[in-house]
């Protein structure tokens, strides 16, 4: 039962990373690990920022 557990729980983690859902978390973790102490983007923010650049890649002309 235990490694059933852990397989769903690997599978949910794989899923949300794919979807996004952890995505503000891990900015969250990166930035207090890599730069302590400096402020941080409110997550509407972050997301402002992630849709912002994938648009201005996402563009040719």
């Amino acid at each position: 039962m235990g490694r059933l557990v852990a397989a769903l729980t690997s599978v949910r983690w794989y899923v949300s990373s794919l979807m996004g859902d952890n995505h503000y978390e891990r900015y969250l973790a990166h930035r207090r690990a890599k730069h302590p102490g400096q402020p941080v983007m409110s997550e509407r923010e972050y997301w402002r920022a992630k849709h912002d650049a994938a648009d201005a890649q996402a563009r040719c002309c």
